[in-house]
C-alpha cells in the first residue's frame, strides 16, 4: 500500500535541514544498471542519528524501511518498491587517527555513503595498504561491508575491525569481525538492518607499491569487463573450484540477448543494459542463463546482484 499523505508530512517533519526526500522517485535513477521502478519515498538521511529517528518511526507504524545504497549491485524490479529506501549519500565521514607507537597499523572511520573509490583515494595518500582490492570497485561502503566486497587482491573482511548498523527498530549495533561472519560476497550481517559506519585498520606500506598494484587491478578490469554500458557488476557469484564467467560463456551465451538486457560479450558474467532495458528482461535472461548452466554443468549459479521490489 503506498505511503499515505499524513505518513509523507511526517517524513518531511522528521528530517533536519540537510536531510532530502523524494516521493515517488524512480529507481532507475539512483541504480547503475538504470532499470527499476519508483519506490514511495527516497530518503537521505543528513545524520546516523536522523537515519535511526526514521527507521523507529517507520517500524512503529510497520512501514516497510530499508537500505539503498550506491545502487551499484542491485536489480529493482519493474513495480517498484513499497515503503522508504534509505540513501547513505550524505552519510560521508571519513577519519584516519595516528597509529600508536606500539602498533604500525592506521584505524579509519568510514561511513556507508563514502564510495569505495574515495576510501582507497585517501588512504593511498597517507601510503595505507590494504584496500587495493578496491581499484576500479564501484559502490559504496555500507554495501561493500554487506557483501563482503573484493577482488583477488583482497576483501572487506581482510582490514574490518567492527561494523555498526541500525536494526529495524533505529537501534545501533556494534558487531566485531568475528561477530560480522564474513564470507565469499556475503556476511552475517541481517539483511533488515543499514550500516552506517565500520573502523578498519589499514597497514602502512610503500606508496609506490599500492599504486602499482591498484594499475594493475585495475588494467586487468578494464581488458575483462565492459564500459560504457549500464552494469551492475558481476551478476552470479562463483561456483567453488570455476568461474560463473567460464560456464556462461562455455554455454555460448555471451551476446544473447532479451529486450534491452545481455550477456555481455566482453565477460559472460555481465549482464548489460544496451538500451531501454526493463527489469523484466533482466529476470529473463537470468533465468536462461542459470537454466542453460544447470542442465549444462548441473550448478546452480547463485546470484551475486540483490533484487528489490515488485514485479
Amino acid at each position: 500500500m503506498p505511503l499515505s499523505s499524513s505518513h509523507r508530512q511526517d517524513l518531511l517533519a522528521l528530517l533536519d535541514s540537510g536531510g532530502e526526500v523524494r516521493f515517488d522517485e524512480p529507481l532507475a535513477r539512483h541504480t547503475t544498471l538504470r532499470v527499476g521502478g519508483p519506490v514511495d519515498a527516497w530518503v537521505a538521511p543528513s545524520s546516523i542519528t536522523e537515519l535511526c529517528r526514521i527507521r523507529r518511526y517507520c517500524d512503529e507504524l510497520s512501514i516497510p524501511c530499508r537500505a539503498l545504497g550506491s545502487g551499484s549491485n542491485l536489480l529493482v524490479l519493474d513495480g517498484g518498491v513499497r515503503g522508504v529506501l534509505l540513501s547513505s549519500d550524505k552519510l560521508r565521514g571519513l577519519r584516519f587517527s595516528e597509529p600508536s607507537a606500539d602498533d604500525s597499523r592506521t584505524e579509519v572511520y568510514v561511513e556507508a555513503g563514502v564510495s569505495t573509490g574515495k576510501l582507497l583515494s585517501e588512504a593511498t595518500k597517507r601510503s595505507l595498504g590494504g584496500v587495493e582490492f578496491l581499484g576500479g570497485v564501484p559502490g559504496s561502503i555500507g554495501g561493500g561491508m554487506i557483501m563482503n566486497a573484493g577482488t583477488y587482491l583482497g576483501e572487506f573482511k581482510d582490514v574490518t575491525v567492527e561494523v555498526t548498523s541500525v536494526s529495524s527498530h533505529g537501534e545501533l549495533i556494534a558487531r566485531t569481525h568475528s561477530e560480522c561472519g564474513f564470507v565469499y560476497r556475503g556476511s552475517a550481517i541481517p539483511p533488515s538492518e543499514i550500516v552506517v559506519f565500520a573502523r578498519l585498520r589499514l597497514p602502512h606500506r610503500d606508496k609506490e607499491a599500492i599504486d602499482a598494484d591498484v594499475a594493475a587491478l585495475r588494467k586487468r578490469r578494464k581488458e575483462r569487463e565492459p564500459h560504457g554500458v549500464p552494469c551492475a557488476g558481476s551478476f552470479f557469484k562463483n561456483p567453488p573450484g570455476d568461474f560463473a564467467g567460464r560456464l556462461i560463456e562455455s554455454c555460448g551465451l555471451k551476446g544473447t540477448r532479451i529486450g534491452g538486457a545481455e550477456v555481455a560479450t566482453a565477460h559472460a558474467n555481465w549482464l548489460v543494459n544496451v538500451g531501454d532495458a526493463k527489469a523484466s528482461d533482466f529476470v529473463s535472461l537470468i533465468d536462461l542463463v542459470r537454466r542453460t548452466v544447470t542442465q549444462q554443468f548441473g550448478i546452480t549459479l547463485e546470484l551475486e546482484v540483490k533484487v528489490m521490489g515488485e514485479p
